[in-house]
């Protein structure tokens, strides 16, 4: 209920700080004008004291003197009690028992309590400051109480015209701190508001626009940056995407009309079972490879979508000896050498079937460009901490030019020729998007390090299971 009203008031941070800014304000310059006036009476007070405490002295050297005396001590004082009249300073001396036994002429009746009459110290009454002190005895006198005192008008009034012109300073504050506060938070806000039209305008249609830097490096020109930032990601992503579909409807179109080119020239005119034979070959085949292309689109999806999990332990070592068998036959006709080195027992956290095609299509793509009298090595270690597992897949081929190594992870791209041979080398370009999804899905890291006329590396690390990791320990 406390904060029900504010809900009614505008919601825009403009006006927000602007209230609260004048909120602050206010109470603490209410706070700073308060404690100067009460510093200021204070000191007035603290000097009107010390004033007394040397007015107590002087009557007592008088007492002193004169001792009960109390006519000699009225003749004494008498001057400075008319010399004083304006201040209404005035004497009074009483018994320890606290009874009256001499007062100036002057002297007001104050109402001060008996506890109070004869305890020492200052203190106010009325419109009156007073200080009382015990005086010992004497030679001339018995141990006496004085009581001096003199009015306060003067420091009332100075406090008084001092809290008159601090309620006219906090006014003038309380007018003009809303007022400058919105001017201020305008200007505060301004670039919030280019921020807000900006981004209104951008589609993901038409991204190319970005927010202005003012280069004043605060808070705002760091968010303007960082959306920047995010802006060219998304437009990269959504390019990436395009690309992508493009790539995509371009694949499964080719074999599409193949296969309905080839059925329609079948059917112009009858042919013999061989030839309808060979047809349903060609177009199973055409099927297969439509088949493999969108698993492996789907298989990116899942990736994207991150949907690929790690779902147990795998044998890394007996995938890679698996996949070395597979791919001999292939590498033998072509002439060249492919041989594994892996220990036993390596296990890795994944998926039995995303792991063997991580392997295979790294197998396969070296064999397919390297030349014959060439080799391809696979090969499988234990990082030194045991919590980590490196898979190497090395080839002797033409090697990648620097300027393709960073798109050879793309999707539908192909290195044909920068890793160029005599033969033609199918695929459609995932293998490697295919490859880097698993394994970033998996919490591991992939790299590709070529050099020319030498061959190419692809480096996965891959995180060890527990399992092989206490045995490592």
């Amino acid at each position: 209920m406390r904060f029900g009203l504010l809900r009614h008031l505008p919601q825009t941070l403009r006006f927000q700080l602007t209230f609260w800014n004048t909120i602050v304000i206010l109470v603490l310059v209410g706070a700073a004008l308060w404690g100067v006036r009460e510093g200021l009476r204070w000191t007035l007070l603290n000097e009107q004291d010390r004033s007394l405490t040397e007015d107590v002295r002087q009557v007592e050297l008088t007492i002193d003197a004169f001792g009960s005396d109390w006519d000699k001590v009225a003749a004494e004082l008498g001057p400075k009690v008319e010399s004083n009249s304006d201040r209404g300073w005035f004497v009074r001396i009483f018994s320890t028992g606290g009874d009256l036994l001499w007062s100036s002429e002057n002297a007001p009746e104050l109402s001060v309590p008996v506890a109070r009459a004869v305890r020492a110290g200052a203190y106010s009454r009325e419109n009156y400051r007073l200080l009382q002190q015990p005086i010992p005895a004497g030679g001339h006198s018995p141990p006496l109480i004085v009581r001096v005192g003199v009015r306060r008008d003067p420091i009332d009034e100075d406090i008084l015209r001092l809290t008159e012109m601090m309620l006219t300073a906090f006014a003038f504050i309380l007018v003009m701190a809303p007022l400058s506060g919105y001017w201020l938070a305008g200007r505060a806000t301004r670039p919030l508001a280019t921020i807000l039209q900006t981004t209104e305008r951008l589609h993901p249609d038409n991204l190319s626009e970005r927010l202005p830097l003012r280069g004043s490096g605060d808070e705002l020109d760091q968010l303007s940056a960082t959306l920047n930032g995010m802006l060219d990601r998304l437009a990269n992503y959504l390019e990436q995407q395009r690309l992508f579909v493009a790539n995509a409807a371009h694949e499964l179109r080719s074999p599409l009309t193949a296969m309905r080119t080839a059925v329609e020239v079948a059917l112009q005119r009858d042919r013999g079972n061989s030839e309808y034979r060979e047809l349903l070959a060609d177009t199973i085949e055409e099927c297969s490879g439509l088949s493999n292309l969108i698993n492996h689109l789907l298989l990116l999806a899942e990736g994207d979508a991150g949907l690929l999990h790690a779902d147990g332990e795998v044998s890394l070592d007996e995938l890679i000896l698996r996949a070395i068998d597979m791919f001999q036959g292939i590498a033998e006709q072509r002439g060249i050498h492919l041989h594994a080195e892996a220990s036993e027992g390596i296990l890795v956290s994944g998926n039995r079937v995303h792991l063997r095609e991580v392997i295979h299509n790294l197998v396969d793509n070296a064999l397919k460009f390297t030349s014959a009298e060439g080799s391809v090595s696979v090969g499988v270690q234990r990082m030194s901490e045991g919590k980590e597992v490196q898979l190497r897949v090395r080839d002797t081929g033409e090697g990648i030019p620097a300027e393709d190594l960073p798109k050879v992870f793309e999707r539908f791209y192909r290195a044909d020729k920068s890793r160029h041979r005599d033969r033609p080398i199918g695929g459609n370009g995932l293998g490697l998007s295919i490859c880097r999804a698993i394994v970033h899905s998996y919490g591991g890291q992939i790299a590709v390090s070529s050099t020319l006329g030498k061959g190419t590396t692809v480096t996965v690390t891959l995180l060890a299971s527990q399992e092989t990791t206490m045995q490592r320990e």
